[in-house]
């Protein structure tokens, strides 16, 4: 007869403590999580703030790969085999990260079918947002695209908030994420907020109508 377990496992729970190869990271705005190159030999958890991911070809170009909130995964590469990291992980404002060894994360998933749930779930939830960028870049204009990131920096659907603000970004970084130039940027910011789509006011308001740019052939 099997035990019984003496207490429901709580995966939330368990990346909030401290222990069993699990350590918490306070980041300030900026700070390197991990660099291109680096040993891949833990996965991180996001508790607080935003995450940008990088990568810098050998001719030194920077692009803006992802752009993580609170709830995401990342460096989850190193639980497939993979030894160092292809990407730089930066803290865009101040963040609270669960630093999880690798050991620690196979066996907790291995161990607890609620937790691997949760983490099956981020995986897919990744792997659309990565087809959706694709044809994102592949067939949308840089107006649509930016209309993109910005309602996904919102996180539309994700908050009980109808209009989000989001923190302070640079028009150089959003020409990074949408692959455009800042000048261009600058062009539909303008036009977005004469459209009363975004508005700034103690930071950057984006109202639910500017989905109709995404969503207008």
């Amino acid at each position: 007869m099997a035990r019984k377990r003496t207490m429901l496992f709580d995966p939330k729970t368990f990346l909030t403590i401290v222990g069993s190869g699990k350590t918490i990271l306070k980041s300030r705005k900026k700070q390197i999580i991990f660099s291109q190159g680096d040993a891949a030999d833990a996965v991180f958890y996001l508790l607080e703030g935003k995450i940008k991911l990088t990568v810098i070809s050998q001719k030194g170009k920077e692009a803006i790969v992802a752009v993580l909130g609170r709830g995401d995964f990342f460096g989850e590469a190193c639980l497939a085999g993979q030894l160092v990291r292809i990407a730089t992980a930066t803290s865009m404002d101040d963040s609270t990260i669960v630093r999880i060894e690798k050991n620690a994360m196979i066996r907790v998933l291995h161990e607890e079918a609620t937790f691997s749930e949760l983490f099956m779930s981020h995986l897919l939830s990744r792997n659309i947002r990565i087809e959706e960028d694709l044809v994102d870049q592949l067939f949308n204009s840089s107006e649509k695209r930016l209309a993109r990131v910005l309602v996904l920096l919102a996180h539309f659907g994700k908050e009980s908030k109808t209009e989000p603000i989001i923190p302070k970004i640079s028009q150089e970084t959003l020409a990074d994420m949408v692959g455009t130039t800042r000048s261009r940027i600058s062009f539909f910011m303008n036009k977005f907020r004469k459209l009363g789509l975004i508005e700034y006011n103690g930071g950057l308001r984006i109202h639910s109508s500017l989905l109709n740019i995404i969503l207008h052939d």
